[in-house]
């Protein structure tokens, strides 16, 4: 197939930058002569992401973006820690010199951790300081005590004083861009860019900034920068503007988008008939998930665990509908530190959400998207073969020392990926037990093997015959990497002993049940555990860390 080429775009979701060297006005913990501003690891093995390790990450990510040559850089959302106001101002620099030493231009959309509704909001975060022991910094003055120090430079904008420290990458018009409008048209002032939201009885009526835009940085390549960070008014009477007055935007995404923002479902078939006219290919992006990015897998998900996070940020039907309605082709999504891509629709109008990894959590990846007008390419640039800060885990170590804990074995990991698999271990044990798991399933099955486990079972079954060596394993580590094989896919398999391979398939094709199949017994849990495991495998061996899209043919113009 003969195509025309266009420029390659690096896609970074959820770098989530912390500032290490931040200074928020308490002694902080110094290893090697060297003072370090670290959130601690009590706080980071309850947080599906890692924190002090996220500015190594996102320098090697940029550093690959220069020695590939690569000129154009999507940051999809959550691109800072919270939105403090001193992490952002620290990401603009390090973006601006990276822009100003290689060339390289970069186009951000809020993430719900960037920015928060029209006011912005309060941050309160634990670090270590010199003694290693917790300390808190709050932006909230009235916080302020002898364990908390207070520092505005902790606290998070809202539209649109959070977008100013980003400015100059893509949030407004720049000479250099070929093309620059936004769904209001072709003024980039904050005042023209407002749209109506009311709460479910209308009593709370706002004006809020939209941050969408399109623009074309290259003749024949059109950027869609969808800004799907929507906070929804509640009924209520509180102070104009306040945090409390809005649901968080995290669980809203697209499903709150066809609520609050309808108009962006027009302005985009409006672009994808004038890229039709024009010959232009259009690439869209929002941080959040347009498709169900596990594709089906975790139907069981809902069964097993009630509402989690991640079944509440699941684009729901309409969403498909209407963007398969609009013309949208190609949709990058971060938001769910997730690998994966799942297409929907038929004939000429199918839709494909490229799911995007993070830098912080498990896996760590970003990816390049070479396009033309026919067909994209996207491949896939894994981190995880990079160097652990020492300095960061001899900190860890210090602190656990402190709380009389046992040191987490990721302390000692050879390289990133181990360590963020060690992560998901902990994020098991302090998180998803405590929040999301059934009390008496976790104490049934955490202290045992599989085997001891598949020994509750009432038909005794034992292990499958071709996984006895294996069945000695940890629960707790199956369970771990049950979650990196959801994340992961297609990525995690060469992180994963081949033997636990086999075993986990063997284990699904014999005691998998699907959802519909749920009992309250321990058999029932695990079976549908189990099935879903399957499913996770089956996906993964069905990935690819080089996708490949073909695009529509030119059609006539949708009619929308």
């Amino acid at each position: 197939m003969l195509t025309r080429g266009l420029p390659s775009v690096a896609v970074i979701a959820d770098a989530h930058f912390h500032d290490t060297a931040a200074n928020f006005g308490f002694p902080r913990i110094e290893i090697d002569g060297q003072q370090i501003t670290m959130r601690s690891w009590s706080d980071t093995r309850q947080s599906t992401r890692v924190f002090n390790e996220s500015a190594d990450a996102l320098h090697a990510a940029l550093h690959e973006v220069q020695r590939r040559s690569i000129r154009h850089v999507v940051l999809l959302g959550d691109y800072t820690d919270d939105g403090q106001r001193t992490t952002t101002e620290t990401l603009k620099g390090i973006l601006q010199r990276h822009s100003d030493s290689y060339g390289t231009a970069f186009y951000a959309l809020p993430g719900n951790h960037d920015i928060f509704g029209p006011r912005g909001r309060h941050h309160t975060k634990e670090f270590l300081a010199e003694n290693g022991r917790g300390l808190s910094v709050s932006s909230d003055a009235r916080l302020a005590e002898e364990r908390t120090v207070f520092n505005d430079g902790m606290y998070c904008e809202g539209y649109p004083d959070g977008l100013s420290p980003m400015a100059a990458f893509g949030y407004f018009r720049r000479p250099d861009y070929l093309h620059w409008e936004t769904p209001f048209g072709g003024s980039d002032a904050p005042q023209d860019r407002l749209y109506d939201v009311r709460s479910p009885d209308g009593s709370n009526v706002y004006r809020l900034m939209d941050a969408s835009y399109l623009l074309e940085p290259e003749p024949g390549l059109w950027l869609l920068m969808i800004d799907a960070n929507i906070f929804e008014p509640l009924d209520g009477i509180f102070e104009t503007g306040e945090e409390a007055a809005f649901t968080d935007s995290t669980s809203g995404g697209w499903n709150a988008l066809l609520r609050s923002k309808p108009f962006i479902i027009d302005w985009i078939a409006d672009v994808n008939r004038r890229a039709q006219a024009l010959s232009k290919t259009v690439l869209a992006f929002s941080h959040y998930p347009a498709l169900d990015p596990f594709n089906g897998a975790t139907g069981a998900e809902s069964t097993l665990f009630g509402e989690t996070n991640v079944v509440r940020r699941t684009p729901r039907k309409a969403v498909v509908d209407a963007l398969l309605q609009a013309g949208l082709s190609v949709h990058f999504s971060g938001h769910l530190h997730v690998e994966g891509v799942t297409r929907r629709g038929d004939g000429d109008r199918s839709l494909t959400n490229i799911a995007v990894p993070s830098l912080v959590a498990f896996p760590p990846a970003f990816k390049v998207v070479h396009p033309s007008h026919e067909v994209i390419t996207v491949e896939t640039v894994e981190m995880s073969t990079l160097p652990v800060n020492n300095r960061i885990c001899a900190a860890y170590a210090q602190e656990t020392a402190l709380a009389r804990e046992v040191p987490d074995p990721a302390f000692t990991a050879g390289n990133y990926g181990v360590f963020l698999r060690g992560h998901k271990r902990a994020l098991v044990r302090h998180r998803y037990f405590l929040k999301e798991w059934p009390a008496d399933i976790v104490a049934a099955i955490q202290h045992r093997t599989v085997m001891d486990v598949l020994g509750l079972f009432s038909r005794k079954p034992g292990p499958p015959a071709d996984a006895v060596l294996s069945a000695a394993l940890p629960m707790l580590e199956l369970i771990a990497d049950w979650y990196c094989l959801r994340q992961g896919a297609a990525l995690a398999l060469p992180h994963i002993e081949p033997d636990r391979l086999v075993l986990y398939r063997a284990l699904a094709e014999r005691f998998g049940r699907e959802p519909e199949n749920h009992d309250s017994t321990l058999e029932g849990f695990l079976g549908i555990f189990f099935g879903a495991l399957g499913l996770f495998l089956d996906r993964a061996e069905r990935g690819s860390r080089r996708i490949t899209v073909e695009l529509a043919p030119r059609r006539e113009l949708l009619a929308v």
